[in-house]
């Protein structure tokens, strides 16, 4: 049985369809192509899919509405979204939807095999910590419970918070190191690993995020605080549950 990791490429484009198939299946990757979001959630209803690659202008419903789709029924698959836009503003309100990493069009297929492989690498690493902490797998703070077995964050009365992968790696960076600040360059080791860009603004929109779904006030953040300069501090205390 072929384990190689699972590649999802969702692009209106046949041609670009087809050539990053050929392209990521030369690199030990398995590829499934679907032309617009039908496709892609038919596709996710039938296999197992590791990581999506989105084009972010699709015909019918586009790539942020898709991604939104995603983590509001709590599908964490990770997603790189690829788009046409220049701004910035376009590529922060796809990581505020839930995508992971994003690439402007045109790029080099092997930047894209970077960023697929630095994804997946860091979903494999926060999977292996969690079967290492198997006798503590769920840490309590603050009346949430981070479950790091099931990746499901819970709230006081059991609900299931639905977080991105992103998300998800970040809060286990903060649980960890509860009342210690850290700066961003340490989260990004700590949640995402050394291959990720060390300057952009995903743990900025990641925090926000899990700021608005942990209830933590975003004029007065309590729970996870700015400190000027230095980075985040993560306020609770942790324990075992």
């Amino acid at each position: 049985m072929d384990t190689s990791p699972h590649i999802l490429v969702v692009d209106d484009d046949r041609e670009i369809r087809d050539l990053l198939a050929r392209f990521l299946a030369k690199h030990a990757l398995r590829v499934t192509t679907a032309r617009d979001g039908a496709e892609m959630l038919r596709v996710l209803d039938e296999r197992r899919i590791d990581l999506i690659v989105l084009d972010l202008m699709l015909p019918g419903e586009d790539g942020l509405s898709l991604t939104r789709r995603l983590r509001a029924a709590g599908r964490p698959v990770p997603i790189v979204m690829l788009t046409a836009m220049g701004e910035d503003t376009d590529r922060i309100v796809g990581l505020e939807m839930g995508a992971d990493d994003y690439l402007p069009k045109p790029f080099n297929p092997r930047e894209l095999l970077a960023r697929i492989k630095a994804v997946l690498r860091r979903a494999q690493v926060a999977a292996a910590a969690a079967e290492e902490r198997v006798s503590g797998s769920r840490l309590r703070f603050a009346g949430w419970t981070l479950d790091l077995t099931s990746r499901d964050l819970l709230s006081a009365d059991g609900v299931v918070v639905a977080l991105s992968a992103g998300e998800f790696d970040l809060l286990q960076a903060f649980v960890g190191h509860p009342r210690r600040v850290l700066s961003r360059d340490q989260l990004l080791d700590l949640a995402r690993g050394r291959n990720a860009i060390p300057f952009d603004r995903s743990v900025d929109i990641q925090v926000s995020r899990l700021r608005r779904k942990l209830g933590d006030d975003a004029r007065d953040p309590q729970m996870i605080k700015t400190v000027r300069g230095g980075g985040y501090l993560f306020t609770p205390a942790v324990e075992k549950a």
